[in-house]
């Protein structure tokens, strides 16, 4: 019997920080049709004419903020994930690695495991809640790959893990070092998404934004939702940690362009804890397994000079799954599900 395929798939990185780089990176993801969702002439007008050329040299400066002797912090700690959970599942797995977006490519991993001669393909997004721009892409870049082979073994995905109480048990015990009792208020910042995005998914068209908190818990109408997905991760990591509702808040960062995203965003979540005399934020950001940009550089940095121009003292950014066992353990037991 052949081995069984494992393909973990995370977001993506540029190939270095330089702009030409970014420039090729942005420009990939963007032009995602899942990414951004309108009609191709007017997505290749904004990514190209407009979003690439302009933010490619800024982004390009944050990304040789946290650029190291690793280089990619996402990339370094996605490769010590598929190392680690080959290790963990033994030879009777293939493990790779791919990233949605620039390398190793999806293709590339597949291309290998075809070589390999796998007897079946378990695809696990690495992205905890389901998105049709993060998760759904995936999908659909694997599905159109390995469409194209004469013999296509059995493929199965891991939609989300969004509740996975070793997942949840990884993020919480994470905060302990920083003694969560100690902090004003906790957030959770989740990656945002337009507001389009979370009502595509809403096949009654009934429900989404239609009601005060229709993210607040999870039901058969929502289940699929990308921001209750988010509310009911807080909710399970605030448990474990004993964190009461009034003390926490899910907010959305990342916005881009002038339309309505998920929110409340997490900068007016800043402003109004300030007004509010509050002093030290403790964040968690469990959109994300790997520290990254959004992670590293926008809420440690940004968003903690962001607090304190606003009199508040200090943000601490809770380290993302990482390279953490409880979280291989995770993995593996999605694998051989």
């Amino acid at each position: 019997m052949g081995k069984k395929g494992v393909l973990l798939v995370n977001l993506g990185t540029p190939d270095s920080p330089e702009v030409a780089d970014v420039r090729k990176y942005l420009d990939q993801f963007l032009m995602d049709e899942r990414v951004i969702d309108v009609n191709a002439f007017k997505r290749a007008l904004l990514v190209k004419g407009i979003i690439v050329p302009f933010r490619s040299p800024k982004t390009s400066k944050l990304y040789k903020e946290i650029w190291d002797g690793n280089g990619s912090p996402l990339l370094y700690y996605s490769k010590i994930q598929a190392n680690l959970l080959q290790e963990k599942l033994g030879d009777e797995y293939h493990v790779e690695l791919a990233m949605r977006y620039q390398n190793p490519s999806i293709l590339s991993a597949l291309e290998k495991m075809k070589a390999g001669l796998v007897e079946s393909i378990k695809v696990i997004p690495m992205f905890p809640q389901y998105a049709s721009a993060s998760t759904g892409s995936v999908m659909q870049s694997v599905m159109e790959i390995i469409s194209k082979w004469p013999t296509v073994p059995p493929v199965s995905f891991v939609s989300s893990f969004h509740d996975n109480d070793l997942v949840i048990e990884t993020f919480a015990n994470n905060a302990l070092k920083y003694q969560p009792d100690s902090y004003d208020h906790v957030l959770f910042s989740f990656h945002g998404l337009p507001e389009r995005q979370l009502l595509k998914c809403d096949h009654t068209g009934h429900y989404c934004l239609k009601q005060d908190n229709c993210c607040e818990s999870m039901n058969d109408t929502n289940k699929f939702c990308y921001s209750a997905q988010g509310y009911d991760t807080a909710r399970l990591i605030a448990a474990k940690l004993n964190i009461a509702r009034e003390n926490y808040t899910v907010c959305f960062q990342s916005r881009l362009g002038k339309e309505p995203w998920v929110q409340p965003y997490t900068t007016d979540v800043l402003k109004k804890l300030a007004g509010e005399g509050k002093k030290r934020l403790l964040v968690f950001s469990p959109a994300f397994v790997a520290d990254c940009l959004e992670t590293l550089y926008e809420i440690t940095v940004e968003y903690h000079e962001e607090f304190k121009a606003l009199g508040g003292e200090h943000v601490q950014l809770v380290e993302s799954l990482n390279d953490d066992p409880r979280f291989i353990d995770a993995l593996a037991g999605m694998a051989v599900a």
